[in-house]
């Protein structure tokens, strides 16, 4: 209780400082509603001139699209910490937070919560409510609490690639960029139906980086539908987001062995 206590009270501190330039975190929370904008509209455009995909109409693939967008706006908004964390490698700021005696994960992810996200976790909403509309789908207690533990399960997911990243620090110094091809590009990879991808391209995206679980396993049971791709249960469906949770969960795991792994720049 202690430790999110102190967590609270950095998060805190970093709304705080941004609304310091209200005008500034206005501008950027519109510019960041609309640098994705461009994504719905080539998906609008493709359903336009073809109808389906793959058996698959538009509101379906904007349930895809807004639950993944909306977990990712919210793990980007949280991760910011982890994202940037390789200039402290670089300048050797990490070495002040290993003299704090509270975890360097609790501080790395306190650094900052990116409150102008909010622009694409509004965008993804928007996608959301509207596909939510137009479907044909009962929505019971049930089907909602399916798509809030998606969303979940997707911000942990994201969150936990955001720890990886920054453990691959440890040894690189920089950050990869090819870690954005997981978390960026896994995020328009999964605002579509896994089943339209070639097998190795599924078996990937469910057994190593795990985003069909969060994305394409719960939106098929909010939809009823059966899976096609890789015959998956009911049942797995529904518990299937919780695989972000545990994702995360290693994720820190694996962080605490790059923090072992640590050499200070010297300076």
């Amino acid at each position: 209780m202690n430790a999110a206590r102190l967590y609270i009270r950095y998060i805190g501190i970093s709304i705080r400082s941004q609304m310091q330039y209200r005008a500034s975190f206005v501008m950027l929370s519109i510019s960041s509603f609309f640098a994705t904008a461009i994504d719905v509209v080539g998906i609008w455009a493709l359903f336009e001139r073809f109808g389906t995909l793959r058996g698959w109409r538009l509101a379906e693939v904007g349930l895809f699209f807004g639950l993944v967008n909306v977990a990712m706006a919210i793990g980007d908004a949280f991760g910011r910490g982890f994202d940037q964390f390789y200039r402290k490698v670089r300048d050797g700021g990490f070495d002040r937070l290993l003299l704090r005696p509270r975890s360097t994960a609790l501080q790395v992810a306190a650094q900052e919560l990116t409150l102008f996200r909010i622009g694409k976790l509004t965008q993804g909403l928007i996608v959301l409510f509207w596909a939510a509309g137009v479907l044909n789908v009962t929505w019971t207690a049930g089907t909602i609490l399916l798509a809030l533990f998606a969303i979940f399960g997707g911000a942990t997911l994201f969150y936990g690639l955001w720890v990886l990243q920054a453990t691959l620090c440890f040894w690189t110094v920089e950050s990869l960029e090819i870690m954005n091809a997981f978390t960026y590009g896994g995020a328009e990879t999964a605002e579509f139906p896994l089943s339209i991808y070639r097998p190795w391209f599924r078996r990937f995206f469910t057994f190593v980086v795990p985003l069909a679980c969060v994305s394409y396993f719960p939106a098929l049971a909010i939809l009823g539908k059966e899976d096609s791709a890789l015959g998956s249960s009911r049942g797995f469906q529904q518990a299937a987001p919780g695989i972000g949770v545990v994702f995360m969960l290693i994720s820190l795991q694996v962080w605490k062995i790059g923090v072992r792994h640590y050499r200070s720049t010297g300076s």
